[in-house]
């Protein structure tokens, strides 16, 4: 993202003329002629003897043309199947290497610009599949790797031309939420070049960033704050609504429709900008940026006595002090408090460094202040170890105590007492404080009414849940639609901000194409068979299939589609077929290996 704002101003000068494919070769009434391209790259040969495997492809029904390469996805690569597609006539590809994962897509439009439909790819994966999983088996895995050819190659003589869906892209981005994760993300975009409108519910910008005053390093996170909003209210391309709240989003990845309508006259939103209570505009992508907050504790006297407050809480009294004479000489924090138990299993991660920065702080102010933490586990992972090491070195006594034998504290006139017990020693201790500070964790905002209208799910905790945590950590299934921080999880400041540029460089990456493109491998219908029983429609996971009701049958939105495969799986009729993956096809594969 950083990067992609350097070269911002490049995307305002002309582009350079678009390399045009030739036209499409109509091979409907060719008999097939299959060109199989072997890659030896990354140890394949070493383990899979590609000669035999050539040899075996040779004998196969359709096969014009047979060649190793060196790397079929580089330039050279591409060129010369490009050449051979054009001198041998070839009208099926079949390229063995790695997963199919990879280099699909310059795979892809090297037949397109040899004049080929993208659809008469099939890739055989010898590499990750076959080579590196079979590594001390040579002999085996130059026989599955000859199976693998052959079934690639019995699926290509049978695949057909899929044609094309494109659209254009709305440019504008919507970033739901004003605090830190909002903020970062609005102007990451907009340094890009792409307008942004910023919905914030509340009066101001922020969010829990307005809480934080220092870091566990020492850094001003309100001088962070002053910045980030001074930043975003001066950017030409950023409208911010205040205030606000989004109300309606209609519309797929590319061209959303949204309206956002203000919560009250009372706020600095929507009526004070335009004037009227709602507005409605289009856009390419949406960031889900709406942050967490802080727990409220039932226990633990919290409520009951102002000697008792969480650690933002107690953040801001050591923030607010002019000396250490307004500050307690005796404090004791208590971790996991409503964490890590049934009603709340999670750990919410920033809680241990929370405490140790706060017992840091007041340490620093006053070093003769007693301060004890009574932890479950002490959980300051990676570098933020060394903080707990000063904590210790400074005097910060930190004390375990059991889920099952918690800490109690009662009020006294003269001060607060907390009695705990010690598993290691064995022994009960008694603790007198000034103040008995809460690590309470973070839980999430009321998601349910924007993740129905964003069509977006939530985990089982209540924050959004992500596509897939190791591979798509910043989008939702959703296609266009993109998360970061609090939204989805706890998060330090550095996580927040550094998940905030990645899901606006996701974001940019869409709005930059200027039109989407359906891809080959897409569900499509067979109308005579389909009974418009709607089962495809409930059980597509990316809301590409819908009804026709003019012509009483269930369709397709290419775009949209994913091809997952789902839609073919649930009808009853076999109605519903995947480009690429029609049934033929994959019974032409399994009697391969027959």
């Amino acid at each position: 993202a950083a990067i992609a704002r350097l070269l911002a101003g490049a995307r305002k000068s002309p582009a350079p003329p678009a390399r045009e494919a030739p036209p499409e070769r109509d091979v409907s009434e060719e008999e097939p002629r299959v060109g199989v391209f072997a890659c030896r790259c990354d140890g394949i040969e070493e383990v899979v003897d590609l000669a035999r495997v050539l040899d075996h492809a040779r004998g196969l029904k359709d096969v014009a043309h047979v060649q190793e390469v060196a790397e079929a996805c580089n330039d050279e690569g591409l060129k010369e199947i490009k050449r051979q597609i054009a001198e041998k006539g070839l009208n099926r590809v079949v390229v063995a290497g790695c997963t199919h994962r990879l280099y699909e897509a310059p795979l892809q439009e090297a037949l397109r610009e040899a004049g080929l439909n993208p659809a008469l790819l099939e890739r055989a994966d010898l590499r990750e599949g076959c080579a590196w999983a079979h590594w001390d088996q040579p002999e085996a895995a130059t026989a599955k790797a000859q199976e693998l050819v052959e079934m690639a190659v019995a699926k290509a003589r049978l695949l057909k031309p899929v044609p094309r869906s494109d659209r254009g892209v709305t440019t504008g981005a919507l970033v739901i939420g004003g605090g830190l994760a909002g903020m970062t993300a609005a102007l990451s975009l907009a340094e890009q070049g792409f307008p942004v409108h910023l919905v914030e519910r509340e009066a101001e910008l922020g969010g829990n960033l307005r809480h934080v005053h220092y870091t566990l390093y020492g850094g001003d996170a309100q001088a962070l704050l002053r910045s980030l909003v001074r930043r975003v209210e001066e950017n030409e391309l950023i409208r911010v609504h205040r205030g606000a709240e989004v109300s309606e989003v209609s519309g797929c990845v590319g061209n959303f429709t949204v309206r956002v309508s203000d919560q009250g006259a009372g706020n600095q939103g929507i009526r004070e900008q335009v004037g009227e209570a709602s507005v409605t505009f289009e856009v390419g992508a949406i960031i889900v940026a709406t942050g967490g907050q802080e727990a409220v504790p039932t226990e633990y006297l919290y409520g009951e006595d102002p000697r008792v407050m969480t650690q933002r809480e107690f953040e801001a009294m050591l923030a607010e002090s002019e000396s250490d004479a307004s500050l307690p000489s005796s404090v004791v924090m208590i971790q996991c408090v409503g964490s890590r138990e049934p009603d709340r299993p999670y750990c919410s991660r920033i809680c241990c460094s929370q405490a140790i920065k706060n017992g840091l702080r007041l340490k620093e102010v006053n070093p003769r202040a007693r301060v004890f933490v009574l932890y479950r586990d002490i959980r300051t992972y990676g570098f933020k170890e060394e903080a707990y090491r000063q904590a210790r070195e400074a005097g910060v006594i930190f004390i375990p105590y059991d889920l099952d034998d918690k800490p109690q504290v009662v009020a006294r006139d003269e001060g607060l007492r907390v009695l705990a017990r010690d598993p290691v020693l064995g022994e009960r201790l008694t603790l007198d404080a000034d103040l008995v500070v809460l690590s309470t964790g973070i839980v999430p905002n009321e998601n349910g009414a924007l993740a129905g209208i964003l069509g977006v799910p939530l985990d089982a905790d209540g924050f959004f849940q992500e596509a897939n945590s190791k591979v798509r950590p910043m989008d939702f299934e959703r296609a266009g639609i993109f998360l970061c921080g609090l939204a989805q999880a706890p998060h330090f400041m550095d996580e927040t901000i550094v998940q905030a540029e990645g899901a606006a460089l996701r974001a940019a990456i869409l709005l930059r194409k200027g039109r989407l493109e359906s891809r080959p491998m897409v569900a499509s219908v067979n109308e005579r068979l389909c009974s418009a029983c709607e089962l495809c429609v409930q059980a597509c996971p990316y809301g590409a299939r819908f009804m026709d009701l003019e012509r009483g049958v269930a369709a397709v939105d290419p775009i949209l589609c994913q091809g997952c495969g789902v839609c073919v799986m649930v009808c009853p009729n076999g109605a519903s077929q995947q480009n690429t993956f029609e049934m033929q096809q994959v019974m032409a594969m399994l009697d391969a290996t027959i």
